[in-house]
């Protein structure tokens, strides 16, 4: 096993890829049960893992919902306390899915940039040499 200090220092997440994937993909009902498969102290690491990515910020509040103030103290000081009050506020008010909280992605319709159209003329004053020096060729 690993020390919390050691998580946190290396910033390594503390449970498999596989399984924050399926968190970060499970609906409402789904996380509760897939959180429960991992320990207190682990949980807390992975709530403050996902708190210092803005991509998973609902997800560290979702999972500090189900840990203790004092775990999330231990594992990350002021942050963890942070991350438990948070937790705690989304839970008095109608806290919306982990999945329906999150901003909808739109494309742009517009090209990214208009190019100037290329000017396919030869310069015909100035012509390589053979050896690579620019040479002015009589008219």
């Amino acid at each position: 096993m690993f020390s919390s200090r050691d998580a946190f220092e290396s910033d390594f997440c503390p449970v498999r890829d596989e399984l924050l994937g399926e968190m970060y993909r499970a609906n409402e009902s789904g996380l509760p049960r897939l959180v429960e498969t991992v320990t207190p102290d682990v949980r807390a690491m992975l709530a403050l893992f996902c708190y210092r990515r803005s991509h998973l910020h609902s997800l560290a509040v979702a999972i500090a919902g189900s840990c203790n103030e004092r775990d999330l103290i231990e594992s990350g000081g002021r942050v963890g306390s942070t991350l438990y009050a948070l937790s705690r506020e989304g839970s008095a008010k109608s806290s919306p899915s982990v999945s329906g909280s999150r901003k909808p992605i739109t494309l742009s319709t517009k090209p990214l940039s208009v190019l100037a159209p290329m000017d396919d003329e030869i310069d015909d004053e100035v012509t390589e040499g053979v050896d690579g020096i620019s040479e002015a060729v009589p008219a």
